[in-house]
């Protein structure tokens, strides 16, 4: 019986840490979502003592597993029935799933983003409006896309081809140098190879990349913002709008003339 308990404590202790690499956190982030202190999870982890019920409930209910499947299951040996449960589970509803990239988690985005198991791990959610194809929500940050606020949620649909891209279209634009970012896309018809991207906010130039840096196109196709979201001008800033173009219009006229 003993040996039984050992064994079951084994496999949760081993499931626990399994799931925390799964999702990419560090010992202190994981504990902290369960609610434990970082030196009881490292105790876990290292089978130094036995996880707490109410500790696994938890995580149940974060991975959408059962305390059978915590207790009794190496998730690790398993991988592609878990994944393959998680899948099932969210195409039940008959509408497109859209994971979700928050800010926290770009950095890991460029480095998972080909990874199917980075991408279901992801939080996810369906929009009615939405219907086939291939959709992936990011969070963006700043007011280089003014008026869409940062904070704003945007839902893009995937450009298999750069080519399929349209002149000032609004796309997420997943590159290797410049990360996530969220702008219009301007074709360039002298160097194929170089893409203008443009920001809605004049205060902000454009600047181009190097089309083979591109690792992901996402044409945007909702944003989702916050009602108590105010999208205002700052003052200072049209200010300095109307400062630039003025010396970009002196600029103009003195190359014609």
């Amino acid at each position: 019986m003993q040996l039984i308990k050992l064994v079951i404590m084994a496999i949760s202790n081993q499931n626990l840490k399994y799931l925390r690499k799964l999702r990419g956190w560090t010992q202190e982030e994981f504990a902290n979502k369960i609610r434990i202190k970082r030196s009881l999870l490292g105790a876990y982890e290292e089978e130094r003592a036995e996880p707490r019920i109410d500790v696994l409930e938890v995580v149940c209910d974060m991975f959408k597993l059962t305390l059978d499947d915590i207790l009794r299951k190496d998730l690790s040996d398993n991988k592609g029935n878990y994944l393959a449960k998680r899948r099932a589970m969210k195409l039940a509803t008959g509408r497109p799933d859209i994971p979700f990239v928050p800010v926290k988690a770009a950095a890991g985005y460029l480095a998972g983003f080909e990874d199917p198991e980075f991408i279901d791990e992801l939080n996810t959610f369906t929009l009615p409006m939405l219907s086939g194809g291939n959709y992936r929500a990011f969070e963006i940050v700043g007011d280089s896309m003014l008026p869409t606020p940062s904070g704003s949620v945007i839902v893009g649909e995937r450009l298999e081809n750069l080519d399929d891209v349209k002149n000032n279209v609004a796309c997420i634009v997943v590159s290797r140098n410049e990360g996530i970012v969220y702008k219009r896309v301007q074709k360039n018809g002298r160097q194929k190879n170089k893409l203008t991207l443009v920001s809605d906010n004049p205060v902000f130039h454009p600047y181009t990349v190097n089309a083979e840096e591109v690792l992901e196109m996402w044409q945007a196709q909702v944003v989702i913002s916050r009602t108590n979201t105010q999208n205002r001008w700052d003052m200072s800033q049209l200010a300095t709008v109307v400062s630039d173009l003025q010396q970009q219009v002196t600029s103009l006229k003195k190359r014609i003339n």
